[in-house]
């Protein structure tokens, strides 16, 4: 929209720009005015303010200022229309856009909160879009939310360690917060108040040093992420195992929904009655080609490479590997 403007406006003053060019070339060579006295006539003709003329006009002379008059008013008052329409847009797109984001947010519920859209931000908000995820992102810096509009992304413009930011991205009605500021003191300060503002929420945060990290778990995070410890474990398990380290590269859980190798799958999910069923009795593998590989039980304890005869209980999750195509049809079958 912007940009559409912003062309309008360059053609609108291109257009008096050659309107007065043909008013000073001819009032100077048809009219054999001077310069000055051609420019003259030609602002006192465009801007039709009806001072007197500089010498009196011929017959021919008169009809060239009046057309130069008629296609005056036609592109100045074209002109002014643009100019004016994007000067009102500035403040009209503004408050839409606001309008807009604040309604979006106030029917979201089970949304997910990113604070801060630097590198892991973004990076966090594309893997959410991914699996269509509904998310907002609070941000402070204005020039990167106009950076991001085309992008398509619910922004709040504020502090995420202000309560009432936190309150406009709608914390209490959201499921997770992803706390993903580049200081761990504001991170910090943000999970102690989301904590409190809502208790029942999931609070993922990103940690620059290991001495943050039980900081940060004790004031409510339930999950803490190192970036530089995480990064430098890849590169030296790329030394010791590399192949194993590539072979996990390979079973994709982020990226394009094509390229998916690895699903978690609820209780509810696999027995919609209720009904606890051992993996067997479930015969996932048959019904989708996905292999079972990880168990998390209601109390969150994680059983690798689980027996058959291990019974699937209430608010418990299962882990499956599978081809693209597999995960697919396990998508397709349990409505993941």
């Amino acid at each position: 929209m912007k940009r559409l403007f912003r062309s309008e406006i360059f053609g609108a003053l291109f257009l008096v720009l050659c309107v007065f060019l043909a008013g000073v070339l001819g009032f100077r060579f048809f009219s054999d005015y001077s310069w000055i006295d051609s420019i003259y006539m030609t602002i006192i003709t465009i801007t039709t303010v009806g001072y007197g003329e500089v010498h009196p006009l011929s017959p021919n002379e008169k009809i060239f200022a009046s057309l130069l008059i008629i296609f005056a008013i036609f592109v100045v008052g074209y002109a002014i229309k643009v100019i004016s329409e994007y000067i009102l847009s500035q403040n009209n797109i503004g408050n839409y856009r606001l309008r807009r984001v604040r309604k979006s947010i106030e029917h979201m519920e089970g949304h997910v909160i990113v604070c801060g859209y630097g590198r892991n931000g973004k990076q966090a908000t594309e893997k959410l879009r991914d699996y269509n995820e509904k998310f907002v992102v609070i941000e402070m810096g204005e020039d990167t939310i106009m950076n991001a509009r085309d992008e398509d992304v619910l922004f709040v413009h504020g502090n995420a360690v202000d309560d009432d930011t936190l309150i406009e991205a709608g914390i209490m009605r959201a499921s997770t917060l992803i706390c993903a500021l580049p200081s761990d003191a504001d991170n910090l300060f943000i999970v102690l108040s989301a904590r409190q503002i809502n208790p029942d929420l999931k609070i993922i945060s990103r940690a620059t040093e290991e001495t943050s990290f039980q900081k940060l778990k004790l004031a409510g995070a339930d999950n803490v992420i190192l970036p530089d410890k995480i990064g430098g474990d890849h590169m030296a398990n790329l030394v010791v195992t590399p192949d194993l380290v590539e072979f996990l590269d390979n079973l994709s859980v982020s990226g394009e929904k094509d390229s998916i190798n690895v699903e978690q799958v609820s209780f509810e999910k696999v027995c919609p009655e209720g009904e606890e069923k051992s993996i067997r009795e479930l015969d996932i593998r048959r019904k989708t080609g996905c292999s079972v590989i990880g168990y998390k039980d209601a109390n969150g304890e994680y059983i690798v490479n689980p027996e058959p005869t291990l019974k699937v209980e209430r608010d418990s999750k299962i882990i499956l590997i599978g081809r693209p195509d597999q995960i697919r049809n396990l998508k397709e079958l349990y409505d993941v």
